[in-house]
């Protein structure tokens, strides 16, 4: 296998992994905050409204647009290091 063979299977690799842990984050707060733990959360307010309330409707979108720039801050790091910027 040639060498920018296998440098383009580990950028890719990274790439992927980058995604993965990313959307990981973003099921775990929209469905586990959002969904599954919306009874416990709700004890709790957040700008008057039920907190569990807030992370299905609000917080997951703003995690996602959070997760945006992070994924960017992650792939500019990659990016570095195969030699690509």
């Amino acid at each position: 296998m040639a060498e920018g063979s296998r440098d383009a299977k580990s950028y890719w690799r990274e790439n992927i992994r980058a995604l993965v842990v990313l959307l990981s984050i973003w099921f775990a707060v929209s469905f586990g905050l959002g969904i599954l733990l919306v009874e416990p959360l709700n004890a709790f307010s957040l700008g008057g409204f039920p907190l569990g309330f807030w992370f299905a409707q609000q917080g997951a979108i703003y995690v996602f647009v959070a997760l945006i720039f992070v994924y960017a801050r992650w792939m500019d790091r990659v990016d570095r290091r195969f030699d690509l910027d």
